[in-house]
Order: structure tokens, then C-alpha cells, then sequence
């Protein structure tokens, strides 16, 4: 198995297929095998590359730092892969380190894609209001009740079981999980980094409210908006197709193209831009 040693840690990694560099941050729940969903499709047009946070799946975390490490662990990834810049996609916890990771080395991102998070991003007082109100709502639910929306528990239970077997394999999770992510970035600063962002809110989530990541994305600059509907904290993993094609189409729009043109299907969500 392929890893990365530093900074006292082994980082697990995988690389697939071939072309313009797509790295995908899973959240808390998660680790590299949580995209098993993307992969396939995104490795027909791009070289994905999947990691696990330190912490998490195969990747150790010796000196218990966390979140503090996530962003100097994701540059070393790509310094050791001789990737120069990228397109980062992260989910909930892994989309913190995308963001602070965006803000601290703008020059290696192409285009950033942050689905159901916020992590990292400074919160005005409309979306503290809501995001308040949210972590008072769900602090108390289960790993599963926050990660996967009602629709998805109710309809595919199979999910639910293959979700929490992944998660399983984490020696971190949000009750023991240290450190803060090195960088906080306001709205106005996100949007001058010089690449456009697409923020991914499923429709019913609990932990990240889609008003929230809404209201968070009209202020930033350069940026668009996706809704999945029907889906809840987990989008990429509860509506794959749809998030699949919404990714897809977001590289192609902004120039971010692969090595051979994607076949896409028809997203059930929307797509909002603002401040082009």
C-alpha cells in the first residue's frame, strides 16, 4: 500500500487514472474507501487522488495533532506526487482542509469544491444563526443520524450499514479528534484567491443547513451554488449520480478539463451562479 511519510506520520494514499489532478477530502465519517461511489467515473477523465487524514483508515496520527497537520499534510501529498496544482473537492471536514489549504497555497489550486461544509470559513452573524441553531439540533444524534439523510436511512439500509463499516476503520472521530485547521478565511477573502469554488448542499442536511452554505456562497465572489435534492449530509455518497454530474460539469465550465470529455447524466439539483 502506498504511503507517505511526515512529519511523523504515515499518510495512506491512492492515485487513479490519468489527466488533470482531482483530490478528494472526505469528512469525519469517512476515509479514502468512502468514494468508491466517484472514483470510477472521475478516473475516466482525471487522475484522482484519494487520501486518509491522519488519524483516519490507514493513515497514523502518532503525535494526536489532528486537524493542525491536515494542511501541511495535503501540500506534502502533492509535493511527494509531483502535482503542482489541482483541483480540490472536500467534504464536511475534509472541506476545511481544502479551504485552509486554498488560502494558505492559492497558487496550487485550480478550482475548489466544497460539498455540505462550511469548515473553515468564517461564519457572518445570519449563518451563525442558523449554524447555532444546527449544532444545538443534532448534538446529541448518532454518527449515522447526522451523516446520512432520513430519505436515505429509511429507503437504502444497505447504506446505512456499508457507511458505518467504513467509518469503523478510523481510530479519530468528533469526539476525540484535536487541533484546529491552521487558516480561517472570510467570504470576501475566499473569493479573491483567484479560481472559482461551487459549494454542494444536500437538501436535507442536519449538520450544515443548505439556507447556511447558501447564504455563505452569495458572498463569496467567483463562485456557484448546487442543491441535491433528497440528499442530506452526504450527498456524494446518498445522490452519487447526481453529485457526480454536478462535479463533472462545474471542471468543464471553468476550463478544468480532462484528458477525454465525461459523460455526464442529468443532475436532479439546481445550479445557481452569483457574482461572476
Amino acid at each position: 500500500m502506498p504511503f507517505l511519510n511526515h512529519n511523523n506520520a504515515e499518510i495512506y494514499y491512492e492515485v487513479h487514472g490519468e489527466g488533470p489532478a482531482i483530490v478528494l477530502a472526505h469528512g469525519i465519517g469517512g476515509n479514502h474507501a468512502i468514494w468508491f461511489k466517484q472514483i470510477a467515473t472521475f478516473a475516466k477523465s482525471y487522475q484522482v487522488i484519494t487520501f486518509d487524514h491522519r488519524g483516519f483508515g490507514n493513515s497514523s496520527d502518532p503525535d494526536d495533532i489532528g486537524r493542525s497537520a491536515f494542511v501541511d499534510d495535503l501540500k506534502a501529498l502533492l509535493d511527494h506526487l509531483k502535482i503542482d496544482k489541482a483541483a480540490l473537492l472536500g467534504q464536511s471536514m475534509g472541506g476545511g482542509t481544502c479551504v485552509s489549504f486554498a488560502a494558505t497555497y492559492p497558487e496550487r489550486v485550480s478550482t475548489l469544491i466544497l460539498a455540505d461544509t462550511l469548515h473553515a470559513i468564517t461564519e457572518n452573524d445570519d449563518v451563525a444563526a442558523i449554524m447555532d441553531e444546527a449544532r444545538n439540533r443534532t448534538k446529541d444524534l448518532n454518527q449515522i443520524e447526522r451523516v446520512l439523510g432520513a430519505k436515505c436511512r429509511a429507503e437504502y439500509p444497505t447504506a446505512e450499514i456499508l457507511y458505518g463499516q467504513l467509518n469503523s476503520f478510523n481510530a479519530k472521530n468528533r469526539h476525540n479528534l484535536k487541533g484546529e485547521y491552521p487558516r480561517l478565511v472570510t467570504t470576501d477573502d475566499l473569493g479573491k484567491l483567484g479560481f472559482m469554488t461551487m459549494f454542494i448542499a444536500g437538501q436535507d442536511d442536519v449538520l450544515f443547513p443548505s439556507t447556511a452554505i447558501e447564504k455563505t456562497q452569495e458572498n463569496v465572489a467567483n463562485s456557484f451554488y448546487v442543491e441535491v435534492v433528497g440528499a442530506g449530509h452526504s450527498a456524494f455518497f446518498e445522490k452519487p449520480v447526481e453529485f457526480n454530474d454536478s462535479v463533472l460539469s462545474f471542471l468543464q465550465a471553468t476550463g478544468y478539463r480532462g484528458i477525454r470529455k465525461a459523460a455526464h447524466s442529468n443532475a436532479s439539483g439546481y445550479v445557481k451562479p452569483v457574482n461572476e
